[in-house]
């Protein structure tokens, strides 16, 4: 059905799963647009700019409140967090888009990442990690 509008409390229902995702940015394809005034949406939706691991369902992992999140690259951890350092927690992100769009299964929504991006480059390799979720792993190619 979906879910437009929806009220924090009600949010939770909506979900199916949770999974750890890598969500990327061109910053040279950003920095065009910037320079030009125009939206970055060219840095932030390219092939292959938001990877997901397998989903996990709520039945099997019930709703993460916390748990380590990490993210190594080339084997040197980058990235260290906490779910529970979220700005916004999962129903406060669920309430505020669906004010603004009509939420539907199939949606990916992805809410962050901890401090400490930098850039990689072809050959680097990533491993993300959510505790409680599992992990994923690539290895990054050449720019289309």
């Amino acid at each position: 059905a979906g879910a437009f509008r929806i009220q924090e409390a009600a949010a939770l229902d909506c979900v199916y799963g949770y999974a750890c995702g890598l969500e990327m940015t061109r910053r040279d394809l950003q920095q065009q647009a910037k320079d030009m005034g125009r939206p970055w949406d060219t840095g932030k939706a390219f092939d292959e700019s938001a990877i997901i691991a397998e989903i996990v369902t709520v039945a099997d992992c019930g709703h993460l409140g916390d748990g380590a999140i990490t993210l190594d690259v080339n084997g040197e951890r980058r990235q260290t967090g906490d779910l529970s350092e979220l700005i916004w927690d999962v129903p406060e992100v669920i309430a505020n888009l669906s004010e603004f769009y009509h939420l539907r299964a199939g949606d990916l929504i992805y809410t962050g990442t901890p401090a400490g991006v930098g850039p990689v480059g072809p050959g680097d390799t990533l491993a993300g990690r959510i505790e409680g979720l599992g992990e994923i792993a690539l290895t990054i190619g050449e720019p289309a």
